[in-house]
């Protein structure tokens, strides 16, 4: 009698935490908050445990020279140093598994550079930074191999940098490249204003006079520009995110950060590859400093005032919760973080974005 109770009991505990989960739609939990640092970046990859599964590893990065990384699912985090960088702003970070990771901070000139560590973080080389009036690093992606490193304007033209053996970065002709407006920039706030395609096919996004989408094909070798309908016209507005997903399909997330409440053109959509972009039929509920897929057709913006969630490509958008973040970044559709002001990292719960998906 005691195996058909429990059965009966189990059944019964499931059932009302899936009630509670579609009755409360909150989709994230925080996980750690309070260091004395704004976190900005954030990178989920994989690797294999003591046992040999392959499990994530969680990578965040801040102000005050802080990085962190997490192997038990961000239940507790690790605190790493680099040498040389304690008062650096690292906005962007790139894991590749628990012992190998780029860091980029931003600022002006030297203080924008670019680190790895191969060792876990225990040690972490300068592989670029630059001294050039206007130098500013905004963002770093990796494909596989390839990373991308994206500055403002220097001489009138956004700066790529590049490396293919994950040692030497150099910077990618710009003979081609439209010129910036004057005022134009891209935003460092998520370390995602810049993206890659199939490994060569690079996007950045701006702010400023006009929202504009920069696409290149051939790794830097011919480019293309057109606007996006998102809010702009002055310093503090623009396209802030942009998330690429298959051969065609692109997101980007925005608005103006000194108006973080105002829901107008904060998202746009594409379906052929960024050639054009429409407005979101429904808007995200404020400024949205960074958007991510986590599925097919869902994907998930945050910023300071909440979250929100779209199921149909980023034709509308769902506002789910209050939490102030900055970034986030998804293992799968199910292990998704995010991280923001005062040391914060939450975790989307897994249960409940499935429960939104099957709506």
């Amino acid at each position: 009698m005691l195996a058909p109770l429990f059965m009966v009991l189990m059944v019964l505990a499931i059932s009302i935490f899936v009630h509670a989960a579609v009755g409360d739609s909150s989709l994230w939990s925080v996980q750690t908050s309070g260091m004395d640092t704004n976190l900005r970046g954030v990178s989920v990859a994989v690797y294999s445990d003591h046992k040999g599964h392959s499990t994530p590893v969680i990578w965040a990065s801040g102000s005050n020279g802080v990085i962190l990384q997490s192997k038990d699912l961000g239940t507790t985090w690790k605190r790493l140093s680099v040498s040389g960088g304690e008062t650096l702003d690292f906005r962007s970070i790139q894991a590749r598994d628990d012992e190998t990771a780029y860091a980029m901070s931003s600022g002006e000139g030297d203080k924008s550079r670019i680190y790895k560590t191969t060792d876990g973080g225990a040690n972490w080389k300068l592989q670029y930074n630059d001294k050039r009036k206007g130098f500013f690093l905004d963002a770093l992606v990796c494909a596989d191999e390839a990373c991308y490193a994206l500055s403002d304007p220097v001489d009138g033209k956004f700066i790529i940098l590049g490396t293919l053996d994950g040692e030497n970065w150099k910077e990618l002709r710009s003979e081609n490249m439209p010129a910036a407006l004057p005022d134009e920039g891209a935003f460092a706030a998520s370390g995602t204003c810049l993206a890659v395609r199939n490994n060569r096919e690079i996007y950045f996004v701006t702010g400023g006079p006009r929202a504009r989408v920069f696409r290149s094909s051939g790794g830097g070798r011919s480019w293309s520009v057109g606007d996006a309908p998102i809010a702009s016209g002055n310093a503090s507005s623009g396209i802030f995110s942009i998330a690429i997903r298959g051969e065609l399909a692109a997101i980007v997330v925005g608005g103006d950060y000194k108006d973080a409440n105002k829901a107008d053109r904060t998202a746009a959509y594409s379906a052929d590859a960024g050639k054009s972009w429409k407005l979101a039929e429904g808007q995200a509920g404020g400024y949205r400093s960074a958007v991510t897929w986590i599925g097919d057709k869902t994907a998930v913006a945050v910023g300071p005032n909440g979250e929100d969630i779209s199921n149909d490509g980023g034709a509308h958008w769902q506002h789910t919760d209050a939490l102030n973040l900055n970034a986030l970044a998804a293992f799968d559709s199910i292990r998704i973080w995010a991280v923001g002001p005062n040391g914060t990292i939450a975790r989307m719960d897994s249960l409940k974005v499935f429960r939104l998906e099957t709506e």
